[in-house]
C-alpha cells in the first residue's frame, strides 16, 4: 500500500504527517459523515490536492453509469492520484463526463480563480447535477458561487467540505 500525505500548514495532519515513520501503525476507516454521493442525473467533483483523497471512494461508489465531471488543480503531475481505473479517467462527455487536472506550478491553492474558470468552462447539461466541491475554503467558495449565482443551482445540490485555508487551524 501506498499513503500519500500532502502537507498544507501546521494542522494536525501536517504534523502528524511529519512525524510518522515507516513502519509506524495506522487505522483506516471507511468514509464518514455527510460529504458522500446522492442520486443525481450528474456529478460534478472540483478542488484542489487535499480534495483527491476524499473524491477517489466518491468517485468509485457511482453507479457505473453515472455521468461524472472533475475539474481537479494540483501543483504538479507529481502529486496526481488516480481516483478511478485508469481507463475511465477520461471519459466522453455525452456518455459519461470526464475528468481533467490543471497544475498550478508553484502558485497559491488559496482562492483560485483557475480552477474556478475551469469549472466555468465545463459544458454541463441544462439541468443541475450534484457538485461536491472539497480542498481550500476560499476556492470552494468562489466555485459554489459559481454554481449557484451564474448557473442557477439549488443551493442544496452543492455539497462543500473545506479542508483548510492559510491562517487558519482546525477545519475539519
Amino acid at each position: 500500500m501506498e499513503l500519500v500525505v500532502f502537507d498544507h500548514g501546521d494542522g494536525p495532519g501536517a504534523e502528524w504527517a511529519r512525524t510518522t515513520r515507516p513502519g509506524d501503525e495506522l487505522m483506516l476507516m471507511k468514509p464518514q459523515g455527510t460529504f458522500v454521493t446522492a442520486p443525481a442525473p450528474y456529478h460534478l467533483f472540483a478542488g484542489e490536492e487535499t480534495a483527491q483523497a476524499a473524491y477517489g471512494p466518491m468517485l468509485r461508489a457511482l453507479p457505473a453509469d453515472a455521468r461524472v465531471f472533475g475539474r481537479f488543480e494540483i501543483d504538479s503531475p507529481d502529486e496526481r492520484l488516480h481516483l478511478i481505473d485508469s481507463h475511465h479517467e477520461r471519459l466522453d462527455p455525452k456518455t459519461g463526463g470526464d475528468l481533467e487536472w490543471s497544475y498550478r506550478r508553484g502558485r497559491s491553492a488559496a482562492s483560485s480563480e483557475t480552477l474556478v474558470e475551469a469549472v466555468r468552462g465545463l459544458e454541463l447539461p441544462a439541468e443541475p447535477g450534484r457538485a461536491y466541491l472539497a480542498g481550500e475554503a476560499r476556492t470552494i467558495q468562489l466555485i459554489r458561487r459559481h454554481l449557484v449565482e451564474e448557473r442557477n443551482w439549488p443551493r442544496r445540490n452543492v455539497i462543500t467540505k473545506p479542508f483548510w485555508t492559510p491562517g487558519r487551524k482546525g477545519m475539519d
